[in-house]
């Protein structure tokens, strides 16, 4: 059974998304205060940049937009990992949490990876194509 996409919150990567940014947070709470303004604010910039691009591209309403726009959080999760690697580097985390980090990026990757080779298909590789079919449908009024 096909899920009925009506908005960017019913995409499971966006969800998956939010739920890497929520551990990014809960990660860097136990960093040291001496970090605030650098790993702690690049991670969480990072990490609630994947869903935030995920939720703009797709209220964008053009194929090429959306697709850019998921480029771009993956993008956010490369900078993300490296950040992961740096921090586990310098002790701020240890390899399991870094591991942890690393098998939820990649699932997301996966995902945006997917939906951008569907949104490909749908569209017969012309992104210029409007998301008519990905609109909501009007509620009517009783």
């Amino acid at each position: 059974m096909v899920q009925n996409i009506t908005h960017y919150t019913d995409l499971l990567v966006w969800q998956k998304a939010v739920d890497l940014a929520e551990i990014i947070f809960r990660i860097t709470e136990s960093f040291p205060k001496s970090q605030t303004y650098i790993l702690v604010s690049q991670m969480q910039r990072a990490a609630t940049s994947v869903s935030s691009n995920i939720a703009e591209g797709r209220n964008r309403h053009s194929i090429k937009e959306f697709i850019y726009h998921l480029n771009v959080a993956r993008g956010s999760i490369a900078e993300l990992e490296t950040q992961t690697v740096i921090a586990e580097r310098v002790k701020l985390l240890n390899a399991e949490q870094k591991n942890a980090v690393f098998v939820i990026t990649d699932e997301i990757s996966k995902m945006i990876y997917g939906l951008i080779r569907s949104l490909r298909k749908k569209t017969n590789g012309f992104e210029e194509e409007t998301m008519e079919w990905l609109k909501p449908v009007p509620e009517t009024c009783s």
